[in-house]
């Protein structure tokens, strides 16, 4: 009998054996698809997730102040962040979509692989509890998090205070084309500091777009 080969990835991907398999079935399965889809226990994941990573950052970072931590929460529990542990352990080889999706290119959506990512934590928080979890994160989001460095600032932020310390009028965002299939759309957006400079970006949303258009002023400004 042939094995299932999601019983054989989750020990590997997520360091934890499952007692419920259709639990982390469904914590793949794209709305898309015939089924229960992933939405309920991404919400459940994204607020594990959150508490995990609160608790973690919390006690490597004793001396630094509320608004450094939540600097550092902000870029561990961002989309961008779970879709880049997600493709790094293969959610995007294990995920369950409908034949339209797929074409779609939704394999490749980082909104749809990241959410499916807090998904997986919130079925390892009800198939192994807390723990379950909390080693997942810990070991799946360790080279992001890194004691020797400053708490990172996003660059929206950094984008903002550039223009304020050097007395210019604050950035302008504009959404330029929104692209793709519901499921998976590409967002291109511009953002200028008003006669000064400006930069274009994509991204598979609006908020990846502006963060990725004001890392690329950023870059041109520095």
């Amino acid at each position: 009998m042939t094995s299932d080969p999601l019983a054989a990835w989750l020990p590997t991907a997520l360091g934890h054996a499952p007692h419920d398999l259709a639990l982390f079935r469904r914590a793949l399965t794209h709305s898309s698809h015939a089924g229960v889809s992933y939405e309920r226990l991404e919400f459940l994941g994204d607020r594990v997730l959150g508490l995990v990573a609160a608790d973690w950052l919390y006690g490597l970072f004793p001396d630094e102040p509320e608004g450094a931590l939540s600097r550092r929460l902000n870029a561990i529990v961002s989309r961008e962040t779970c879709a880049t542990i997600g493709r790094t352990i293969g959610v995007d080889t294990m995920l369950r979509l409908g034949k339209q999706a797929r074409d779609d290119g939704a394999v490749n959506s980082g909104n749809v692989i990241g959410d499916a990512v807090e998904a997986l934590i919130g079925a390892l928080f009800l198939d192994g509890g807390l723990p379950a979890a909390q080693a997942f994160v810990r070991r799946a989001w360790a080279p992001l998090v890194d004691a020797g460095t400053q708490a990172p600032r996003h660059p929206k932020s950094a984008l903002q205070e550039w223009a304020a310390a050097h007395r210019c009028r604050p950035p302008v965002y504009t959404l330029l084309a929104r692209t793709g299939a519901h499921h998976a759309p590409r967002f291109t957006v511009s953002v200028a500091i008003p006669g000064k400079a400006d930069a274009q970006a994509e991204g598979a949303s609006k908020q990846e777009a502006e963060t990725e258009a004001a890392t690329k002023l950023l870059e041109s400004l520095s």
